[in-house]
């Protein structure tokens, strides 16, 4: 499974993604490409794009990517709220499918 994080996701979180063959945005110098395009250049290598930008969603018609896509929403984008998702997080990717979307929720995780 190839993973691609998006920027704004915080880069340690692929210490916890050790599974999975993930880069980031940043390491690939797509920074400056933008959600479409980005979704677009990211679905020729990867099958899964990680986000905490819930916008993207009613920005982008996810169906039409052939990748498939998971927001994060912790309870902020910090590191320790995102390590929260992983068990959750872990279990979306390994159920995704191109042009999928899957919303992994701090309120959907047992404390």
């Amino acid at each position: 499974m190839r993973v691609l994080l998006d920027e704004c996701v915080d880069w340690r979180l692929l210490r916890d993604l050790e599974a999975y063959e993930a880069r980031t945005v940043r390491q690939l110098g797509w920074s400056k490409v933008r959600n479409g395009a980005l979704l677009r250049l990211a679905e020729a290598d990867f099958d899964a794009f990680v986000t905490v930008d819930t916008n993207l969603p009613y920005q982008q018609d996810i169906a039409s990517f052939n990748i498939a896509v998971v927001v994060l929403r912790g309870r902020t984008t910090r590191l320790p709220d995102l390590r929260e998702l992983l068990a959750p997080l872990h279990e979306a990717l390994a159920n995704v499918r191109p042009g999928e979307l899957h919303v992994v929720s701090w309120r959907d995780v047992d404390r």
